[in-house]
């Protein structure tokens, strides 16, 4: 009997539905079961940029960040919608000191003990030397030294800040690059089950029969495919042993990221790249133009069922780490909100989290007969590279066609780089009620396809009713259609981030709106 499917992908996180889009591209059938939303886990919860990793070149992973530097440019032609340029300003004083225990800076203390730990400038020039040249870099520009004495850059921090060095990378809208690759995946024949977990998986024949159990209904479908994609983000590993039960060894180190977001810190658009006493770093981030994002922390955890939050203690330790370098110091009575996520690294044995790679593995396992592909670490910037490595495995088993993504556009990124402001200016032409912040987030989230989500309107009240932030009817509609959208959650904090601006009593009534359109019942977050 031949079986539904080539490839069951399990988790609907970037790796699993940048695979599964790769894959469909290939000619491939292919099912996606995500238990949850679709990028609700890990790959909602990212520091949100595309970039090389420039601190990892104190570890020496220079292959990492020479794949990381050349995605960026790939990445952000294929969606500049959802990704743009943003310069990264790196304030540098004699005083700082950096990790002791980095590869680096074994060997600084080695031959040059008279450093004592600090991070010479002559050693952050190389750096970014390498990271300006490791790359082919074409669209994105140089590094360049910034002035803080009198400069836009310089007017939030600490006076004893005079230099800095300014470089680039992207920032990316996480949560929607998922949802974007799944859409494709779809487009191109996947079959995409949200909130649909794979309760087991069994050998038969030369594939596999595989359980999954609808998790709003608590019915169970089988289905049958030839491999099965292990992508379960932080449930790796219980996926290995526990539901395929396979006999592979390997595992993932569960670390957590926090980040806090408060009002606006500053008036320009540049983030900051700081560096702590501890060795660490942080961003501070310019983030939905009225807010800044701080982050992050990297904390051992434990249990990937046990849902990450920003402790107490790590609030605490993100607002003394950015206040070294501010004028004016916060304080956690700044915060607005916080959220943390669990980043399932590969197992590499590293003394602390901080050292663990940030680099991925895949294993072809076929240990029970049938052939399974299990994906281990990662980071957003390369999910389209690991995508094409998966297919490579499976391709050990199964014919596949060749890799073919590279540059093609995400559904509503087919633009130039730096044509958002055109299509703002278009989509005001032509549906004349829209003002420029509205104009500029239906861009910033849809690109060329905001207009199929305003559709025939003339006039505002043509979207239906209005639940608060610019979110309309005909909006949410189109969102419950097209991106797999269930729960207000799924709008106001994943396909966008509404739920900044969005009172409890607002969130609270679409979701009653949503579940009723829908048959879902409410989910908790709006309880």
């Amino acid at each position: 009997m031949t079986p539904d499917f080539d490839l069951l992908v399990i988790g609907g996180g970037i790796n699993g539905c940048g695979i599964a889009r790769d894959a469909a591209g290939r000619g491939l059938s292919v099912c996606l079961a995500e238990m949850n939303d679709i990028g609700s886990a890990t790959s909602a919860s990212s520091t949100k940029l595309f970039h090389g990793g420039l601190r990892y070149l104190e570890y020496f992973e220079v292959r990492l960040v020479r794949e990381a530097l050349v995605e960026r440019e790939t990445l952000l032609r294929a969606m500049p919608h959802i990704s743009w340029p943003m310069r990264f300003v790196l304030p540098y004083h004699d005083s700082m000191r950096f990790d002791t225990t980095t590869p680096t800076s074994k060997l600084l203390n080695t031959f040059m003990p008279w450093m004592k730990g600090r991070r010479p400038a002559w050693l952050i020039r190389l750096g970014l030397f390498m990271y300006d040249n490791l790359g082919g870099r074409k669209i994105l520009p140089g590094t360049s030294s910034v002035d803080l004495r009198n400069s836009p850059e310089g007017a939030p921090l600490n006076a004893k800040f005079e230099h800095a060095y300014e470089y680039s990378d992207c920032w990316v809208e996480d949560s929607r690059l998922v949802v974007l690759n799944a859409r494709d995946a779809e487009m191109r024949g996947a079959r995409i089950l949200p909130r649909h977990k794979v309760v087991s998986a069994d050998p038969s024949g030369d594939g596999w029969t595989v359980t999954i159990q609808d998790t709003n209904t608590g019915q169970d479908i089988t289905v049958t495919a030839r491999m099965i994609v292990n992508a379960a983000g932080p449930w790796v590993g219980d996926v290995l042993r526990g539901t395929i039960k396979s006999n592979q060894t390997g595992g993932v180190r569960l670390v957590r990221g926090s980040h806090i977001v408060t009002k606006r810190l500053f008036d320009h658009d540049k983030c900051y790249f700081f560096q702590g006493m501890d060795g660490r770093i942080i961003f501070a981030i310019p983030y939905e133009t009225d807010f800044t994002l701080i982050g992050t922390t990297d904390q051992e955890h434990h249990d990937p069922d046990v849902k990450p939050e920003c402790t107490p203690e790590e609030q605490r330790y993100l607002v003394d780490f950015v206040n070294e370098y501010l004028a004016n110091p916060i304080s956690t009575d700044d915060i607005v909100w916080t959220y943390s996520g669990v980043r399932p690294l590969y197992d590499d044995g590293a003394s602390s989290a901080t050292a663990a790679t940030r680099d991925y593995t895949i294993h072809l396992d076929q240990s029970r007969g049938a052939p399974a592909v299990n994906v281990f670490g990662g980071k957003i910037t390369t999910y389209r590279r690991l995508a094409e490595s998966a297919l490579e495995k499976v391709g050990e088993v199964l014919h596949v066609k060749g890799p073919w993504t590279a540059g093609v556009a995400l559904p509503g990124g087919d633009f130039p780089v730096e044509g958002v402001l055109p299509l703002m200016d278009g989509l005001m032409r032509d549906y004349s009620f829209l003002d420029p912040k509205w104009a500029r987030r239906l861009v910033r989230a849809y690109g060329t396809q905001a207009r199929m989500v305003l559709g025939d309107a003339t006039v505002a009240a043509d979207l239906g009713q209005q639940f608060g932030a610019g979110l309309t009817e005909r909006e949410v509609r189109w969102l419950m259609d097209n991106e797999y959208v269930q729960r207000a959650e799924d709008v106001v904090w994943r396909r966008s981030k509404l739920g900044l601006r969005m009172t409890a009593a607002e969130i609270k009534a679409l979701d009653g709106w949503i579940a009723k359109a829908t048959d879902h019942p409410v989910s908790k977050a709006a309880e």
